[in-house]
């Protein structure tokens, strides 16, 4: 039961993953701290990769940069506090500091999945217009295109960090999470939160659902011209650039469905839990890997760089 007392929060308690003082250690040691020390390296070498070799500068690899980039910003807002507070014994968070988690982790995370419409645009262009694709992916519209997601995201992270600045919340401030979710948070409050409900199901729908409709649409169109291409290797080369990027979208777009179907379908706020790491941290460590193992040119570029070697 919440206490009916209303107030400006101080500050909110992270209650995190275990309150069982045997598992911090453990948590902090083979969890938490191995996958951001993971995600960092990895997403770090995929962008100095593209960034050393000439032959990796096309628009395909400049969104695969740009990708890493923010998966290292996603982790980095959410996990460094995580590892600080189980090393301290701690779970508190600043009320600045919860707003603050909040905005970014909307502006990242959706940044994240605008990317990835973009990619999957990038893909349908050189599949579906190979001829034009050189004129239609110029290098201007590549960093446009990449501005606007982040206008777009920013917008959409100021918009519900404005309308949780009105809220008064009540006395108990615990947040059974690893970070400051907003859906959480919003629970926490004892003020009305109508106006915050009706952004999350709306605006945070569609900011989803237009990336998401794209993508299928993109590889709606994609599957359709490289069926019709009479050569099976020219179908192979076709299918097996889009392969790492369907990878990736089946596993954001796959975590972020179970986070969904985890807060809707159960009350256990361990499986809630545990269903936002794997949307909040796994994808963001395995996007290297799944990038650098089915990529003959970018485990090309990681070879060059790792041996000090200059491309040829």
């Amino acid at each position: 039961m919440k206490s009916k007392t209303q107030t400006l929060a101080a500050e909110f308690l992270l209650l995190g993953l275990s309150e069982d003082s045997e598992l911090q250690p453990i948590l902090f040691g083979l969890l938490f701290l191995s996958m951001y020390l993971v995600t960092i390296l990895g997403n770090l070498l995929i962008i100095l990769a593209v960034s050393s070799d000439p032959h990796l500068h096309t628009p395909m690899y400049f969104f695969l940069s740009n990708l890493s980039l923010t998966d290292i910003c996603v982790s980095t807002t959410t996990i460094p506090k995580t590892l600080v507070n189980i090393q301290t014994h701690t779970q508190n968070i600043t009320y600045t500091g919860c707003l603050s988690q909040v905005c970014f982790v909307l502006i990242f995370g959706g940044l994240e999945s605008c990317l990835l419409a973009v990619m999957a645009f990038d893909r349908y262009v050189a599949i579906c217009h190979p001829l034009r694709y050189p004129t239609i992916m110029n290098p201007c519209l590549c960093v446009l295109l990449v501005l606007l997601c982040l206008l777009v995201t920013t917008m959409n992270a100021l918009l519900h960090t404005l309308t949780v600045l009105r809220l008064s919340f009540c006395t108990d401030l615990g947040i059974p999470h690893f970070f400051c979710e907003l859906v959480q948070l919003i629970k926490l409050a004892c003020s009305d939160t109508l106006i915050n409900n009706l952004l999350i199901y709306s605006v945070t729908s569609l900011f989803a659902g237009i990336p998401l409709s794209g993508i299928i649409f993109s590889y709606t169109q994609i599957v359709s011209s490289v069926l019709k291409m009479p050569s099976m290797d020219g179908r192979y080369k076709a299918f097996s650039t889009c392969g790492s990027h369907l990878l990736v979208v089946s596993l954001f777009y796959g975590t972020a469905f179970g986070v969904y179907m985890s807060s809707a379908v159960t009350d256990s706020s361990i499986k809630n839990v545990v269903a936002s790491m794997m949307y909040m941290v796994v994808p963001q460590m395995l996007n290297p890997f799944i990038y650098s193992l089915r990529n003959r040119e970018m485990k090309g570029a990681l070879r060059h760089l790792i041996s000090g070697k200059p491309p040829l």
